[in-house]
């Protein structure tokens, strides 16, 4: 093969011009030296790169023993033909045209051709021809070298292909994805996650939730990292911009190892830890519970409103009964102690107004529904708030009412009733609500704010109504006194159960002498203390 190839370049062309203008300080003036011009031969020949060489119309002249085995053709098969006839139509007439142009201009052209191999199977050959120069700069040959690519072509492609893919079915994922590398960089992402940067108004999203997800977490982040171990079901309350003010996310993640793939983990092997991270928005989800959860505890709170009612009304009848009855019992021991015959029918009659009383008191005692204790566990203020709020919403919205909730973000939780304190809040804004509607004109605001320091929790209640006079505050604390006309719908008893409740919580309550405008309320409860003083479900 080897001889034939050279046989047939020498017979066709001037070999020692052609070699010369391969390499033309290589062999100086002459070539008597025969060592290095056999050497220079047996490399071209033995090179592992397909090469040919021929005339300026592309007849071809030699060829070498990889070029052979690449195309399948023997030397006597391809040796005489044109270059053509290894193309295929598949290579587009621009790529030729392009090719000609620049090797006829002395330039040398790199490109990929789609080649036919002997046996009719096309092959992708990665091409590089150069023109060969005579003394006088005029091309007399062109070599060409070309590698079989298609193999690489077809892994390149497939890993194309999966990318895609991958990035396909990562973008038809309903929820937000994102790959981060241990530096919280973003490798790749999806619309939807796209679509966040803009809707939350919180820089890069990623970075903005590995920041809640390792406050939340703490040490187990690092734990779960270190071990390769997932987590889900993290779920976070976001505030941005736009028509949903308020959003709910559910974080999930997991973290994965990929081999490196750059040139110093060629020899070494070294990989790369990577988290996938999903973004959940389940905020219709959370709106639609918080809906159920509102409506649970309006049937509880009705329910609740109706026992107080019950409770009040008899406490109430039994207050009215019990004073003229105490007047009664007066005068039947002045009419005992004068001991006068002549009053005895009437003293009798005392005594049977007094048994009946005392039968009617007794009974509506029987008739007070019965008050459950409740479990005492940690509650979050600013969650009960939020719910009282949601409760009252409808006639906040109707009545104009602008609402100034400023909860303190990181307000500790506390031990106590859940209900018995809804019920303190619930009490309190229906009493703000009612003042402020009251009111004649002017700004109709109700503020509400939470804070804490090593010891108490504070909440301030308040309204931008009349306000309490300062002779009356004292004694709206006291039972059946209402600074409302004909008594209002609670008989003056709100404020005593809400007294009551702050007292089972060993709290503190009182109507703040500093505010001249409106009414605000100041409530305090410890922090640490967890003794109770029989604190009831009513």
């Amino acid at each position: 093969m080897k001889k034939t190839s050279l046989r047939f370049l020498q017979t066709h062309t001037n070999m020692a011009n052609v070699i010369g203008e391969l390499a033309p300080d290589l062999f100086g003036e002459g070539y008597g030296d025969k060592m290095l011009y056999s050497l220079f031969a047996e490399t071209v020949e033995q090179v592992p790169i397909a090469i040919s060489i021929t005339d300026k119309k592309a007849k071809i002249l030699y060829v070498n023993e990889e070029f052979c085995r690449v195309t399948g053709y023997r030397p006597e098969d391809i040796l005489g033909e044109n270059e053509s006839l290894l193309s295929d139509k598949h290579t587009p007439k621009e790529v030729y045209h392009d090719l000609w142009r620049t090797i006829s201009a002395k330039k040398i052209w790199r490109g990929t051709l789609c080649n036919r191999h002997k046996s009719g199977q096309r092959y992708l050959s990665d091409l590089t021809i150069a023109p060969m120069l005579n003394e006088t700069g005029a091309v007399t040959h062109y070599i060409g070298m070309h590698r079989d690519i298609t193999q690489a072509y077809e892994s390149e492609k497939k890993v194309i292909n999966q990318k895609l893919l991958i990035e396909s079915v990562i973008n038809s994922s309903p929820i937000a994805m994102v790959v981060l590398d241990d530096q919280d960089r973003v490798i790749l992402d999806n619309h939807n996650y796209k679509a966040l940067v803009s809707d939350l108004d919180k820089g890069e999203p990623a970075t903005y939730f590995l920041r809640l997800l390792r406050e939340e977490m703490g040490d187990l982040w690092s734990q779960l990292q270190s071990k390769e171990q997932g987590f889900n079901n993290r779920e976070f309350k976001v505030e941005s911009k736009g028509s949903q003010r308020t959003r709910w996310f559910s974080c999930a993640g997991n973290w994965f190892v990929e081999n490196e793939v750059n040139a110093d983990a060629f020899f070494e092997n070294a990989s790369k830890q990577y988290l996938i991270l999903t973004l959940t928005d389940i905020t219709r989800q959370r709106r639609q519970m918080e809906e159920l959860h509102i409506q649970t505890l309006k049937t509880i709170m009705a329910e609740d409103e109706r026992v107080r009612g019950i409770r009040e009304t008899l406490l109430g009848a039994m207050h009215q009964i019990q004073m003229p009855m105490n007047q009664i019992r007066a005068a039947e021991q002045i009419l005992r102690h004068r001991r006068d015959d002549q009053h005895a029918g009437l003293l009798q009659i005392l005594q049977q107004i007094q048994q009946s009383g005392e039968e009617a008191v007794a009974t509506m005692q029987k008739c007070i529904p019965e008050i459950l204790q409740t479990a005492v566990i940690p509650v979050n203020i600013n969650q009960i708030l939020h719910e009282v709020l949601l409760l009252n919403n409808q006639r906040i919205c109707s009545n104009d009412i602008e609402v100034h909730w400023q909860p303190l973000s990181k307000l500790p939780t506390m031990l106590g009733s859940e209900n018995r304190l809804r019920i303190l809040f619930k009490q309190l804004i229906d009493n703000a609500i009612e003042a402020i509607c009251e009111s004649n004109g002017g700004e109709q605001r109700l503020k509400i704010t939470t804070d804490t320091d090593a010891d108490l929790i504070y909440v301030s209640i308040e309204d931008s109504g009349a306000g309490i006079p300062v002779e009356k505050r004292a004694k709206v604390f006291e039972p059946f006194y209402t600074t409302r006309a004909m008594g209002g719908n609670q008989a003056g008893m709100g404020l005593v159960m809400a007294k009551e409740i702050v007292n089972q919580h060993q709290g503190f309550i009182e109507i703040d002498p500093d505010c001249d405008q409106g009414c605000r309320f100041k409530i305090s409860f410890p922090l640490h203390k967890q003794v109770f003083k029989g604190v009831e479900n009513g």
